[in-house]
């Protein structure tokens, strides 16, 4: 192993002639190793040549965010309406939220730019990264991990990812462009949340936490000797791979404050998953009710949900005979049999986003509903899942404490950015960013109240 002498050693003066650093050199403490990011100086002499030269305050009443993205979409002359405006026509599959008219937003016209691509454009729901089928896509930080990073310390968990019918897809990405793996068991998730562990298994995790705090105390002291060695531009680069260091011991002391602190008792029994994919509504159902518990113990504020209808085959419904697998329906080719399924199928995706808002409302914060301080974003990447375009994107927005009751409804050719959207709803989670992604500024038509 070597030391941060050798290290050093290796350097010489920054001139384009030297050997490149190698990306394998790693820093050295306490019998462990944190691996560099990349550098200049770690590139080949001419590759280097060619580039080119307010977060809610603790104690205020919180804000939260449910992220659901169902990746087949929805069949659009079901879901949108034919006005715009505050005194639109419902759309058939909007006649199930009737009952909430008043408290969600539709929107047409809308989609990521440059998000293209197909089926691998659910990932980007979040990120508004562009171009995720190509061979060269990286992916971007996802919104509810920018707001993780803002306000996650107020919480026991600074977010919770979730999916159903996958363990491979997720709506959630570090500041890196590295998708965060989703928890598809609701019952896994809830012993998370609500189940406490011995007195000897919490000061394991206390030791654990412990570890790791060394381990970040050490390694920074390590970096002076390397910082000699570096140009100008490296130096910045591994200042700001260090500042995301020490923004995790942070977190990790955090962490270790929350762990000596009891979990909130439920009356409610720990979720039974449904054991097969075809269970897709009830597996939803139960995701949505452990959202709904997590926002009301306040264990979390963001929560993403994937629905991978994509991989779930033929869905059993309490009202209607299923005869082909999800995707297949999907590729209707406008044979009203296929399409008549496809309707059932997609009614209760709304059916059960109506009992989501009806249960929010449910719960008293104070002299509001939690409904009204939880933001619900619902839509898919897909305007059409049976053609793979990704304009013109399905999209309601509840709850949150904004004036809704209206169809906003903008040009369906040429669309008006989505991400505008995510920076109204950083701005109501009082994040004060000017921009996300591909935004050009706030949500049009959208106003706080």
């Amino acid at each position: 192993m070597t030391t941060n002498r050798n290290v050093a050693s290796n350097y010489g003066p920054f001139i384009a002639t030297r050997t490149p650093v190698s990306r394998r050199r790693f820093l050295q403490g306490t019998g462990v190793a944190l691996s560099l990011p990349l550098l200049d100086a770690m590139l080949p002499r001419f590759a280097r040549g060619a580039e080119s030269s307010s977060p809610m305050a603790p104690g205020a009443k919180p804000r939260r965010m449910f992220a659901i993205c169902n990746n087949l979409g929805l069949l659009p002359d079901q879901f949108f309406p034919k006005e715009g405006g505050r005194d639109y026509k419902m759309s058939p599959y909007l006649k199930h939220l009737e009952g909430h008219r008043k408290d969600f937003t539709v929107f047409s016209g809308v989609s990521h730019p440059s998000v293209d691509g197909g089926h691998p454009a659910d990932i980007c729901f979040l990120t508004c990264a562009p171009h995720p089928a190509s061979s060269s896509f990286r992916n971007t930080i996802s919104l509810d991990q920018l707001m993780a990073e803002r306000i996650g310390n107020q919480t026991r968990f600074p977010s919770i990812t979730l999916a159903v019918n996958t363990r491979a897809r997720s709506l959630s990405c570090t500041s890196t462009g590295v998708a965060i793996p989703p928890e598809d068991k609701a019952s896994d998730v809830f012993k998370q949340l609500f189940l406490q562990g011995t007195e000897a298994e919490v000061q394991t995790k206390i030791r654990d936490i412990d570890t790791g705090r060394s381990i970040l105390d050490t390694v920074a002291g390590d970096v002076k000797d390397l910082e000699r060695t570096l140009s100008n531009r490296d130096k910045e680069r591994l200042d700001q791979y260090f500042s995301s260091v020490r923004d995790l011991e942070s977190r990790l002391k955090v962490t270790r404050g929350w762990e000596q602190k009891p979990k909130p008792v439920v009356k409610a029994p720990v979720p039974v998953d449904p054991n097969s994919p075809a269970q897709f509504t009830e597996r939803v159902r139960v995701m949505f009710d452990l959202a709904r518990l997590a926002f009301e113990t306040d264990s979390t504020r963001l929560i993403t949900l994937l629905l991978s209808s994509v991989t779930t085959p033929v869905v059993e419904l309490p009202d209607f005979a299923i005869k082909d697998g999800y995707h297949d329906l999907s590729h209707h080719g406008n044979s009203p049999d296929k399409l008549a399924q496809l309707r059932a199928i997609e009614e209760w995706h709304i059916k059960l986003l109506a009992k989501l808002y009806t249960d929010l409302k449910g719960v008293r914060e104070g002299d509001e509903a939690l409904f009204d301080r939880t933001m619900v974003l619902y839509g898919s990447q897909f305007g059409s899942a049976a053609s793979h375009v990704c304009t013109n994107m399905p999209v309601i927005f509840g709850g949150g404490g904004f004036k809704h009751g209206q169809h906003l409804a903008f040009d369906t050719e040429k669309n008006y950015p989505l991400p505008n959207l995510f920076v109204s709803m950083l701005h109501r989670m009082g994040i004060q960013d000017d921009r996300f992604a591909s935004s050009t500024g706030t949500m049009r038509g959208l106003e706080m109240t």
